[in-house]
């Protein structure tokens, strides 16, 4: 008898037991199949159910049971996986056992079950670094959407500064052409330069006042100024400052009051997008203007929008060292502002060296209108204008120097001077004179100092009683 046909009488047996036990007289049927073969079949009364349920949920209880045989079917397949990779390391542990000896298999099985706690542990250490990763992904992405939402809110503030801008440099633009009428280029080449109301000569320069010293040696020599006529945010109580040792000068520091000032707290630090030449620099109109590195070329810096908005070659000016004051310093090109506006301080090979000065339209930086004077550069040691006149001072280093020459360019005339001045701290790299102030601007030695000054009256000036 098979192994099959026990099974069947076993079950026979456990359902006829089942059926007297539940007082089924006759649970059995035997007919035959449609194949002719003879089957048995059996009844069992439900022992909770009064009735049976419909198709429908009949239908129902078959698809959870399907469900359920196929989750079953499932884990069996795991089981039988699981059971084949046991039977394979079993399979390894017999080929490694010693050929001599029996090798206890408990040792090898700790030895796998070591190891598989290992592969447990790197598993947890990944899945817990993995977790760390995605954590710190979504922080940064969190971060990158803060930054460009910050940038959106950045570009629309700049465009509407740039806009704003743009309507005060036209409203300024029609401003002066109420206030200035138009004049033919002749007329422009032939007119004398009237100094503007409270001008005068120069016959007398104070004491230095110092206000600050450099903390180290990139000020030595640099430019500190105020701007003669601010624009806003800036007001007359803005100060900027520039360091001018070193091979490429960008930073322009700047301070609301003279008190950040002394104490050293800037509210902001430009940086430039080309070096700065040496400390011919100015501010005038809420524009920094100075002279590019190793050129002669003139470039405008808007200190508001921060950015370079012009370039402009000064025709025919030494640079970098062919023309300098005497102190030396790559001061070829020296800007400055007066009462008329903004002047170019310079010389070319065409004057050998005599002092040429221009005055440059500040909105587009062309010459207006230029002087050669008999004064040679490189004899005198720095070089300041007011009202129209050119003054030059004698030394950079002596304690007690002079103003020694005057060069005015109403009369295209040049005489000499004797007006006393000091350098206090003896090497005085940078005289700038500040007309809304009626004051002089000086770096001496690492100090940045002030000096007042006072001017004859127009009477005076001309001689009349």
């Amino acid at each position: 008898m098979t192994l099959s046909q026990l099974l069947l009488l076993l079950l026979l047996l456990v359902l006829c037991l089942a059926s007297v036990a539940l007082g089924i007289s006759n649970p059995f049927r035997r007919a035959n199949d449609q194949n002719g073969r003879c089957t048995y079949t059996f009844t069992v009364p439900s022992q909770s159910e009064e009735s049976c349920p419909d198709p429908g949920q009949t239908m129902s209880a078959l698809r959870a049971l399907q469900k359920e045989h196929a989750t079953y079917r499932l884990e069996l397949n795991s089981v039988q996986s699981r059971l084949s990779h046991l039977e394979n390391l079993k399979s390894q542990l017999d080929r490694i056992r010693a050929p001599a000896a029996a090798v206890p298999a408990v040792p090898a099985m700790g030895e796998l079950q070591r190891e598989v706690e290992i592969l447990r542990r790197e598993k947890a250490q990944q899945q817990r670094a993995a977790h760390r990763l995605e954590e710190t992904l979504s922080n940064l992405q969190r971060e990158k959407a803060a930054l460009e939402e910050e940038k959106r809110r950045l570009q629309q503030a700049n465009s509407a500064l740039v806009q704003t801008q743009e309507s005060r440099q036209r409203e300024m633009a029609e401003l002066r052409q109420k206030q200035c009428p138009q004049v033919s280029e002749a007329s422009v080449q032939d007119a004398r330069l009237e100094p503007r109301q409270g001008c005068g000569e120069l016959v007398w320069v104070g004491d230095p006042m110092t206000f600050r010293k450099a903390e180290n040696i990139a000020g030595k020599y640099g430019v500190w100024m105020r701007d003669p006529e601010p624009v806003l945010p800036y007001t007359h109580e803005t100060i900027w400052r520039i360091n001018a040792v070193g091979n490429d000068i960008r930073q322009v520091f700047e301070y609301d009051n003279l008190d950040d000032f002394r104490k050293g707290y800037p509210s902001k630090v430009h940086v430039l997008p080309q070096p700065i030449e040496s400390t011919g620099a100015v501010i005038f109109k809420g524009f920094l203007y100075f002279q590019k590195r190793k050129s002669r070329i003139l470039a405008k810096y808007n200190l508001v929008m921060e950015n370079l908005t012009l370039q402009k070659e000064l025709p025919n000016a030494g640079y970098h060292g062919q023309f300098p004051y005497s102190w030396g310093g790559y001061t070829d090109i020296d800007l400055a502002i007066d009462e008329t506006g903004l002047w170019a301080v310079y010389s070319t090979d065409e004057t050998r060296g005599l002092i040429v000065l221009s005055k440059l339209d500040p909105d587009t930086l062309e010459v207006q209108q230029t002087w050669e004077t008999a004064i040679r550069k490189q004899s005198v040691a720095n070089s300041f204008m007011i009202c129209g006149t050119l003054y030059t001072v004698s030394s950079y280093s002596a304690p007690d120097t002079v103003v020694n020459f005057a060069y005015d360019t109403s009369t295209r005339k040049s005489r000499e001077l004797g007006v006393a001045f000091k350098n206090r701290y003896r090497y005085n790299s940078m005289i700038d004179y500040n007309p809304t102030m009626k004051k002089i601007f000086a770096w001496d030695n690492f100090n940045m100092v002030m000096y007042d000054v006072q001017l004859s009256t127009m009477s005076e000036a001309r001689g009349e009683t």
